[in-house]
């Protein structure tokens, strides 16, 4: 467990400190005041929305119930002035999206909870946390302050992590780490079945996050893979599946920004899909700041191929639908890499999001498609 700072409060007459911690890189809170089983949620969100952060020291599971309680203060219609005119282009919606999805990040993080050395939560009626914690952020020497709503994201990752999400293509179930996005979008996934593999016994694997494509390749007769990834979490995530599916003698995991040395008949990428800055280490699986990882993709594709070899581009097309970017950018970025369509495969996505008529992204997610983009040097 790294430290990043320190959080000071107030509590019987004296002044406490201790470290504070946020697996999403929020800065401590200024203010803190003690709270516990006489609040009231009304009075708890005031003081959250001031930015006034609640140190509990009552019944864990009262805090546990007064987190939704937040979320449901925060997630109500707000009254707001009559605009005229049409909505603003779909790129200002998902703007202001992020932002309303950032504010409630905030409010809701002002619940926080002390830890013991251990990770252990000296409240009643609380949880053992200690394995979930120590898998997620490592051993605990001291003790430390952190946000109610981490720790959850934290006990349901383990549960994710322990029980392993199914993979219908693959016959077996991928384990995904805290922190590391889960496949639960299978479409994607499917959509690498659909191909035939080219006549290579290697294929790179660049971005392998959880490993599941790279042991999908593997399943499917590549006889090598190498499998990137540059975050620490994914690259032990990757590890551990591999090694679960008994493969590692198969699909080699690598620490690398992108391409790893050499050349390869088949490169396979599945990068973020969504242009944007991510704010946490779940969202740099869904937002590619510039476009960065798609954009060094393909422009390092041509140098990394064997002759005769194939680049597999997995990607939504749901960026167009927000206006973060067109299509037109997207072939300019694959024709000035010197490469050239040969197939395109679509698929409609299945995940819920996509059929919830009340999401505020409803439109764009309703006219997604996600496409398996097969590519040749020209």
């Amino acid at each position: 467990m790294s430290e990043a700072a320190r959080v000071d409060w107030k509590e019987n007459g004296l002044t406490h400190s201790a470290l504070w911690l946020s697996d999403a890189g929020v800065a401590p809170p200024g203010r803190v005041v003690i709270a516990d089983d006489r609040i009231n949620a009304d009075t708890a969100y005031r003081q959250a929305c001031e930015g006034t952060a609640l140190l509990w020291r009552g019944d864990f599971q009262n805090a546990r119930q007064l987190l939704p309680a937040l979320a449901r203060r925060t997630d109500a219609p707000k009254r707001k002035a009559p605009t005229a005119g049409e909505p603003g282009p779909p790129a200002q919606a998902f703007h202001r999206y992020r932002m309303a999805k950032a504010q409630r990040a905030r409010t809701l993080g002002m619940l926080l909870i002390a830890f013991d050395p251990g990770h252990v939560i000296p409240l009643k009626r609380a949880p053992d946390v200690a394995k979930a914690c120590t898998e997620a952020r490592g051993p605990a020497a001291e003790r430390y302050i952190a946000s109610l709503r981490e720790l959850l994201g934290i006990i349901s990752a383990y549960e994710w992590r322990r029980k392993g999400v199914e993979i219908p293509a693959l016959g077996a179930r991928i384990h995904p780490h805290y922190g590391v996005f889960s496949p639960v979008r299978g479409e994607y996934i499917d959509l690498l079945t659909r191909v035939k593999l080219p006549s290579h016994d290697l294929a790179f694997d660049i971005g392998t996050g959880t490993g599941v494509l790279a042991a999908l390749l593997a399943k499917r007769g590549m006889r090598r893979v190498i499998a990137t990834e540059n975050d620490a979490r994914a690259l032990a995530c990757a590890r551990d599946n591999v090694g679960r599916l008994g493969m590692a003698a198969r699909v080699d995991v690598r620490e690398a920004d992108l391409y790893p040395e050499g050349r390869a008949g088949l490169v396979v990428c599945n990068p973020p899909w969504l242009p944007g800055r991510a704010s946490t280490s779940l969202e740099h699986a869904v937002y590619d700041p510039d476009s960065r990882m798609l954009r060094g993709f393909l422009a390092g594709l041509a140098g990394h191929l064997l002759p005769g070899g194939e680049g597999w581009l997995i990607v939504s097309d749901l960026a167009e639908h927000l206006g973060l970017r067109t299509r037109d950018e997207l072939l300019a970025a694959i024709a000035n890499a010197g490469l050239a369509v040969i197939e395109r495969l679509d698929t409609r996505p299945t995940h819920r999001k996509a059929f919830d008529a009340g999401d505020p992204l409803a439109a764009a997610r309703g006219s997604e498609v996600t496409s398996l983009w097969r590519l040749q040097v020209v």
